[in-house]
């Protein structure tokens, strides 16, 4: 079956910044935060501290991807550059997402370097309070001055704006004013990161979500899904949480992503999509606009 992997991140040094300070390498795949805390971000069998396009790439042919979107968060840290770099090396696999953050001092540069001189279609904010715009700076209004600075800017570079609104239960989770702001601006692409990030047995939560942000230009990505509920695969919750967006929702609104690299920790690469596309849960039709069809439309 065809698939765009709409959920991928490059990493050309590790520099995130988070709730627990600056991320930096220490080898093996791992990173620790300024706090004292290791992570592992990159599987070892990826990368010791890159991952390089060569090896996106690989993973991309060995499962039969056709193309990926790279995005961008805090997680890592922003990796612009390093992204555009892969998208001019490989643009038959690579398309990019940019990201900057809204309270730089020279953010006018910035925007003009990104998407006016690069030329960057896609644009990444990750807002959450763990490694996004709300990890290091007070709660942020999505739908306040600051953020809609943002909308504006990217409404008219005519830009598919993807939002990661962060975890349920933090400050970052603001469903209710993203609603407000996807009214403001029909004519703009969303994508919600992580079909708004259910955890497991919040599927009130989901439903209430799904049906606040059913609106003609608004789409979801199921990246990193079963890492959020943590069951075993087949990841039956999950599958049941796809199950119920589509049917509030539509098939055509629900885009496949892997969250390549980190999000290999919890499962494979195989089994990101495997789930979806064994799953008896889901028609032909449906697997095929989630895995493929939808990201074409909406990225390409």
């Amino acid at each position: 079956m065809k698939k765009i992997d709409a959920h991928t991140h490059l990493i050309g040094n590790i520099c995130g910044i988070g709730s627990k300070g600056e991320l930096r390498p220490i080898g093996g795949g791992k990173a620790q935060y300024a706090s004292g805390d290791i992570i592992q971000l990159i599987p070892a069998e990826y990368g010791d501290y890159t991952l390089t396009p060569e090896v996106l790439i690989d993973v991309l042919k060995k499962n039969d991807v056709e193309a990926t979107i790279c995005l961008q968060g805090n997680y890592a840290g922003f990796q612009n550059l390093y992204t555009y770099d892969g998208m001019t090396k490989y643009p038959e696999f690579i398309q990019g997402a940019a990201t900057y953050d809204p309270f730089s001092f020279n953010k006018k540069a910035i925007i003009d370097n990104l998407f006016d001189k690069l030329n960057f279609k896609i644009i990444k904010m990750e807002v959450s309070n763990g490694s996004g715009l709300m990890a290091n700076h007070a709660t942020v209004d999505l739908n306040g001055e600051v953020m809609n600075e943002v909308y504006e800017m990217a409404s008219l570079h005519n830009l598919v704006f993807v939002i990661d609104i962060g975890r349920p239960g933090n400050n970052c989770y603001q469903v209710n004013a993203l609603t407000e702001v996807v009214k403001k601006y029909p004519n703009m692409k969303f994508v919600v990161c992580h079909l708004t990030a259910p955890q497991h047995e919040q599927m009130d939560l989901l439903k209430e979500n799904m049906n606040k942000l059913n609106f003609p230009n608004v789409y979801f990505d199921i990246a990193a899904l079963p890492n959020n509920t943590k069951q075993p695969y087949p990841f039956l919750e999950a599958q049941n949480y796809i199950r119920t967006a589509i049917d509030i929702v539509g098939s055509d609104k629900i885009i496949w992503g892997s969250d390549f690299p980190a999000a290999m920790n919890y499962c494979s690469y195989e089994m990101s999509y495997k789930y979806i596309e064994d799953s008896d849960l889901f028609t032909k039709e449906e697997k095929e606009n989630i895995l493929y069809n939808n990201a074409r439309r909406v990225f390409f």
